[in-house]
C-alpha cells in the first residue's frame, strides 16, 4: 500500500511538472507580441493617413470606444464610424505619426495596453489604449487621443476653454 501511494505521488508530481512546463513552453515571447500590436497601431494610423475606412476600422473591436480631444468625443466605434465617414470619403480622414510608443502585456498575455506620442496636425498628441487578443488576432477595445500641452502654457490653455467647458458642464448637470 505504501508502495502504491509513493508511486501515486510521484506521477503526480510528474504530473503536475510536465504540465506546468507545457503552460510555460505555450506562452508567447512578450517581445513577438509588442511587435505584433507596433504592426497593427501602426498600419491603423496608416490607413486613416491614407483614408482607408475599412482598414482603419476593422482594427478595431465592435464594441470598442475612442475618446477624442474634445469632451464631448467619447463614441462607440459605430458612432465614430458615422462622425469619421465624411473625412474618409473625402480622402482627409488624419495623419497620425507615431514619435514613441510603450507597450505593455498582461500576464495572460490576452491584454495589452499602451500609450505613444504622436505627430499630428493639432501639434504633438499623446494617444493611449488596451487590445485585447480574440481568437487569432487582437483588436482595439479602448483608445485616447489628447492634446500633449506643454506645463508652460497650460495657464493660457485653461483661459481659453474656460468658456467651452463651463457651457459643455452646464449641459452635462441639465441632461443628467
Amino acid at each position: 500500500m505504501k508502495k502504491n501511494l509513493l508511486y501515486l505521488l510521484i506521477i503526480s508530481v510528474f504530473f503536475v511538472y510536465c504540465t506546468n512546463k507545457s503552460n510555460e513552453e505555450q506562452k508567447v515571447d512578450n517581445s513577438i507580441i509588442i511587435s505584433d500590436v507596433n504592426s497593427i497601431l501602426d498600419s491603423w494610423h496608416k490607413a486613416a493617413s491614407t483614408a482607408n475606412f475599412d482598414d482603419y476600422f476593422s482594427k478595431m473591436d465592435s464594441i470598442s470606444v475612442f475618446i477624442g480631444t474634445d469632451a464631448s468625443e467619447n463614441w462607440t466605434r459605430n458612432e465614430f464610424q458615422e462622425f469619421s465617414k465624411p473625412y474618409f470619403d473625402d480622402g482627409n480622414a488624419w495623419s497620425f505619426t507615431p514619435l514613441e510608443r510603450n507597450v505593455y502585456v498582461s500576464e495572460d498575455q490576452n491584454i495589452v495596453w499602451f500609450d505613444e506620442l504622436l505627430k499630428t496636425w493639432m501639434g504633438t498628441c499623446r494617444g493611449s489604449g488596451v487590445l485585447e487578443k480574440g481568437k487569432n488576432n487582437w483588436k482595439i477595445k479602448h483608445y485616447v487621443l489628447s492634446v500633449a500641452i506643454p506645463n508652460e502654457d497650460i495657464k493660457q490653455v485653461i483661459v481659453a476653454k474656460r468658456e467651452n467647458d463651463s457651457i459643455f458642464q452646464l449641459s452635462k448637470i441639465k441632461n443628467d
